[in-house]
């Protein structure tokens, strides 16, 4: 029988907070663009056009403020049990670089570590491109610590708790018999059909997540809702499926239906970042006001402690798992607790264009800002 556990950290000796990146002042921003797209072929002049995203907030983007208040955190919800790991913060796109923190890692005498990686869903960008990046990192120094990536937590009881308490929030803000409306990031249709161990991963994952908030808010307050799944920031080639439909798209048809307010609620994203400012408090509300459709943002985890003691609590489970133990894995919903190490097959990236072909012929040909996977 699964069991609790102490916070005996063994076989780690540190934990690695890897994230995305962003800019955080204006002439980072070209450089970090040119990062993301790199070997994708998208000319200066584009980027510059994407780059206005994070212009209009001053040059810069919220997400790296956030991983230094998640790394605080962190510490402090370490020490409260006596759980003695140094953490370590490294992002694929802008400093501080993986690179450079795997080589202090190594230089400090870490031998092996456990990841948290910013990004709760299975898919190509969000787990298998940062495990990439990860063995990128790894191949470039030698001596290196080894790296064990916690099990995806989307469906952990305390990202959904997160959410709920913020959706709840963001109704009581709202009239009688509002939607809730949750948004993810969009990918494309073919990296969610190939996304988990059997397919349609990243869909399936929001679509029980989307279900458990919405069945405790239910039970709360015995009032059913209209509830959707939407997407936000789609960008590659037009003529390339994503997942649909769009945010705005999907506000339009909610005012058409005489819906008397909504609350939006970003479940694929953990912290306020771009896509969460930019997408859904800018863009998405410039549409509800127009529409005189009253709107709500639910907040994401952030640092709260529900999400904070997840994290925490994750490292403990899977250090207990290496040494052996069976410890308890929590999850709400129907799919059960994510699977520890990925199959080698899993979430595979998808054939990109030639550089001439990935060369974009419309703005929308061009990709946004993704610091959430």
């Amino acid at each position: 029988m699964p069991h609790a556990v102490s916070p005996d950290p063994t076989p780690y000796d540190a934990v690695l907070l890897l994230s995305f990146g962003g800019p955080e002042k204006p002439e980072d921003v070209l450089p970090f663009l040119q990062n993301v797209t790199r070997g994708r072929g998208i000319p200066d002049e584009r980027l510059k056009e994407v780059g206005e995203h994070y212009y209009k907030f001053g040059g810069r983007s919220p997400i790296n403020d956030q991983n230094r208040a998640l790394l605080a955190a962190l510490t402090e919800s370490f020490a409260e049990i006596g759980l003695e790991l140094p953490i370590y913060w490294g992002n694929r796109n802008w400093a501080p670089f993986l690179t450079d923190t795997v080589r202090e890692m190594t230089e400090d005498g870490v031998r092996r570590a456990v990841v948290i990686v910013t990004s709760a869903y299975p898919s190509y960008s969000g787990c298998r491109q940062y495990r990439e990046n990860l063995e990128d990192a790894v191949a470039a120094i030698e001596n290196v610590p080894v790296f064990d990536k916690l099990r995806h937590y989307a469906n952990h009881p305390g990202f959904v708790g997160s959410f709920v308490e913020s959706t709840a929030e963001a109704l009581s803000r709202l009239p009688e018999g509002s939607a809730i409306t949750y948004v993810t990031h969009s990918i494309p249709t073919a990296m969610n059909a190939s996304s988990g161990p059997d397919g349609n991963g990243y869909v399936d994952w929001h679509v029980d997540v989307a279900a458990e908030i919405t069945a405790e808010l239910e039970r709360r307050t015995g009032v059913t809702r209209r509830t959707d799944l939407v997407y936000c920031s789609r960008s590659g080639p037009p003529h390339v499926p994503w997942l649909e439909p769009d945010v705005n798209d999907h506000l339009e048809e909610l005012s058409e239906a005489g819906v008397p307010g909504v609350a939006v609620v970003p479940i694929g994203f953990v912290s306020d970042h771009m896509e969460v400012i930019y997408d859904l408090d800018t863009e998405a509300a410039e549409t509800a006001g127009k529409l005189g459709l009253p709107m709500a943002r639910a907040a994401t985890p952030g640092t709260d402690p529900r999400f904070v003691t997840m994290l925490r609590d994750l490292v403990v489970e899977r250090a207990a798992a290496e040494r052996g133990e069976q410890p308890d894995r929590p999850c709400v919903g129907k799919l059960g607790p994510a699977w520890d190490d990925c199959r080698h097959d899993c979430c595979p990236a998808l054939r990109r264009p030639t550089a001439a072909a990935a060369i974009p012929t419309a703005p929308e040909a061009a990709p946004a800002p993704k610091e959430s996977v």
